[in-house]
């Protein structure tokens, strides 16, 4: 049955984008600042690289491909790498004894100069010969040679201070990782201060504020927000070609990743609008993707119209791959099926920061008067739950960085937020993630030496687990991006050693920054006045990951695992979240608990009721209770809502109902009764030979009968028990 008035016209928004470019600043002050940087595995300034040169808006009119200096740049040495250098001709002593002056000639001039360096930076050493050493003579594989220089010339004027201080600062992490040095050793951890809420308790926490003061504080700041998505992977290791991004986040409204953020957005933009009577309110969302990702994520924005954002609303910054290193000795990997190639890896989301600060979104949003900066990762729908209650916590408690967490178990393989206190000096201290690997030996160094162990009042340790979602504000960050790094965070390196001698990798590894690092940028700028806090929600409420293959959930599961991180449990633990809400707001319905869990396409998923609450229907618990009145639901049911206006009274439901409603329409529904056949999950049989999108979960989903309420139009409108629609 569909029920559906007064179609609304449809404004078409179409993108013009530019491509990723990963040409980097050649001969800037900020790379000549890089060379002379210190190394340091932890505290002290130590350079990193950042890419993506280009943050395009995204506007009306078709996809183009603008020129622009790096462009150019790329294109011409390009074209000078298929002909021999009339530049220079002789080969050099440093060179002659492993490039012939034949092979030597091949080369342009950027080719030269980087091979050139390689092998002087690696005299006595040896670690790149690999590189360098045994080319065939001129005339077999020439092309490969232009191509090895050519790469080595792109990766040596990407990285700040070049691919010699990549290299020289990995050899020096690898010594220090294989020597087990321990980047603790000046500091003592303690739980550092923050708020834990809880959805159902709205007493007060034990440190002041409840779920609902949360909120309320978080709605006075949201006109000045925006947004920073870090979506830079793909998604192979859940068994998905495309970016994570395009996947859906459930299969009753197939809402991908994406489109959940940017409605999440416009709903939390249309309440500040409401709250403050300006309709010029905008917030801002950039989006940071890599060389994997830039061109389907332009893709799925242009052939959805930016989801219904504006032009110019939506903007993209590109990060660029790092050079993948081979062994202890920081030799480059080259490609096994290709010597003529490097390989190269993820540098990590810890790019962001210098990203928004060198393409100039931190000056423009410090002149549009935004306060806070959201972060968010890619692929955990929960985590648009927390944003308000968090962002009230950061305003509330003046805190400059603000880490959404949740309760962590005693040695579970996951980041701990800590405050780590200098043992000699205050203004060293800080509040950072701690990764499980590390928290251990330390916490074995202090106090009762026990290490990460429970707190035997609540079962969980009492560092809180770090979700990688945060909160800023904007003049502690400005500040500390036009510091002496400019956002450029600390790097580590973490590879996974052969055997015991810590020499060879079981695969290349590369150097890696985290975004959740910033805070040793904060206290290097700003020293103990840097204020860094947590705020902590059940695992429910905030944290379900789609991370995982089916295949490495289901084992995961036959090891006792209760979160395999597949896209079936981020699917079920979506309903059973909204589960919650509706009983909170007094509907009587099933929550599904662990124990009743049913095994689908070999992955424990809720048996139902499946319900999805759109952002455009309610953002705040506030509004759900207002919202939601009385009701039942039965276990086999599912119910999508959509809709700012949307009063649902009494509701008895015993099948499937999706109600969508014009945000300048107000619907009441009151004593709907709606009996069908509703929606059925199958499993996807062995062998069967389905989409990937499909495969990912293990099953697929059955509409087999539903009532739909679709109200295109403004008005004010009533449904009844009978389901008549009638305009009021």
């Amino acid at each position: 049955m569909k029920l559906q008035l007064a179609a609304a016209s449809l404004v078409m928004l179409i993108l013009s984008t530019n491509s990723c470019y990963g040409d980097a600043f050649l001969g800037s002050a900020t790379s000549k600042r890089f060379m002379n940087h210190h190394l340091s595995a932890f505290v002290d300034s130590s350079s990193s690289s950042t890419f993506g040169i280009l943050s395009t808006p995204l506007r009306g009119g078709s996809i183009t491909n603008t020129s622009n200096n790096n462009n150019k740049r790329r294109s011409s040495s390009l074209a000078t790498s298929t002909s021999p250098s009339s530049s220079v001709s002789t080969c050099p002593s440093t060179v002659e004894q492993y490039i012939s002056a034949e092979n030597w000639s091949l080369l342009s001039e950027r080719g030269q100069t980087s091979i050139q360096a390689m092998i002087e930076m690696d005299e006595g050493l040896g670690a790149q010969a690999h590189v360098y050493s045994d080319w065939p003579e001129a005339g077999v594989e020439d092309e490969g040679k232009i191509q090895l220089t050519e790469q080595l010339a792109d990766l040596d004027a990407s990285y700040p201070g070049g691919l010699s201080a990549y290299i020289t600062k990995a050899r020096a992490l690898l010594k220090e990782s294989a020597d087990g040095t321990n980047p603790f050793t000046d500091f003592t951890a303690s739980v550092p201060s923050g708020e834990s809420l809880s959805y159902d308790d709205n007493d007060g926490s034990s440190t002041g504020m409840s779920f609902i003061e949360a909120e309320e504080t978080g709605l006075s700041g949201i006109a000045d927000v925006v947004f920073v998505l870090v979506a830079g992977g793909l998604g192979e290791r859940l068994g998905y070609s495309g970016i994570k991004l395009s996947l859906e986040t459930n299969l009753l409204t197939n809402k991908s990743y994406l489109e959940i953020y940017v409605k999440y957005i416009q709903a939390m933009q249309y309440m500040a609008q409401l709250k403050t009577g300006r309709n010029d309110i905008r917030i801002p969302l950039v989006i940071m993707t890599s060389g994997d990702t830039d061109p389907m994520t332009r893709k799925l924005l242009e052939d959805s119209n930016n989801f219904g954002m504006e032009d110019g609303q939506i903007q993209i910054v590109c990060q660029d791959k790092v050079a993948a290193l081979k062994d202890g000795n920081a030799g480059l990997s080259l490609k096994a099926s290709d010597r003529w190639t490097v390989e190269t890896k993820p540098h990590g989301h810890g790019d962001v920061h210098h990203l928004l600060y060198r393409e100039g979104h931190i000056d423009q949003w410090e002149k549009e008067g935004k306060k806070h900066v959201v972060f968010l990762q890619d692929t955990n729908a929960l985590v648009i739950n927390s944003v308000l209650p968090t962002l009230g916590v950061s305003i509330a408690k003046g805190f400059h960085m603000n880490s959404i967490c949740i309760p962590r178990l005693a040695g579970e393989a996951a980041g701990a937020i800590t405050r780590l206190e200098h043992n000699t000096d205050p203004e060293k201290s800080l509040v950072i993630n701690v990764e499980y690997n590390q928290l251990d030996p330390l916490l074995k160094t202090q106090g009762d030496c026990k290490g990460d162990v429970a707190d035997p009042a609540t079962g969980y340790s009492p560092y809180p687990g770090n979700a990688n979602n945060i909160v800023i504000e904007m003049g502690a960050y400005a500040k500390t991006l036009r510091g002496e790094d400019q956002g450029v965070v600390v790097e580590f390196v973490n590879p996974k050693y052969k055997d015991d001698t810590r020499t060879e990798f079981k695969k290349a590894t590369r150097l890696e920054c985290m975004m959740q690092d910033i805070p040793k940028l904060f206290q290097k700028e700003m020293g103990s006045d840097a204020n860094i806090g947590f705020t902590m929600f059940d695992r429910w409420f905030t944290f379900s990951p789609a991370k995982n293959s089916l295949e490495s959930g289901i084992e995961a599961v036959s090891k006792g695992s209760t979160a395999p991180g597949t896209m079936s449990s981020a699917e079920s633990d979506k309903y059973i979240q909204n589960q919650r809400k509706l009983k909170h707001a007094g509907v009587d319905l099933s929550v599904t608990e662990e124990k009743d869990l049913v095994p689908i396409g070999g992955i424990p998923v809720t048996p139902g009721p499946r319900v999805i609450l759109c952002p455009a229907f309610a953002m705040t618990q506030e509004e759900i209770v207002r919202k939601i009145q009385g009701g039942k639901i039965s276990d086999k049911s599912s119910l999508v809502l959509e809709g700012q206006g949307i009063v649902v009274k009494n509701l008895d439901l015993d099948g499937a109902l999706v109600i969508r409603c014009h945000p300048e329409a107000e619907l009441e529904i009151d004593g709907l009764v709606v009996k069908n056949r509703g929606y059925v999950l199958e499993e996807i049989p062995d062998g069967a030979d389905v989409d990937e999108t499909v495969s990912i979960r293990g099953y697929t989903i059955e509409k087999t009968e539903s009532m739909e309420i679709i109200i295109d139009g403004p008005g004010k409108f009533y449904v009844g028990s009978d389901g008549t629609v009638e305009m009021l």
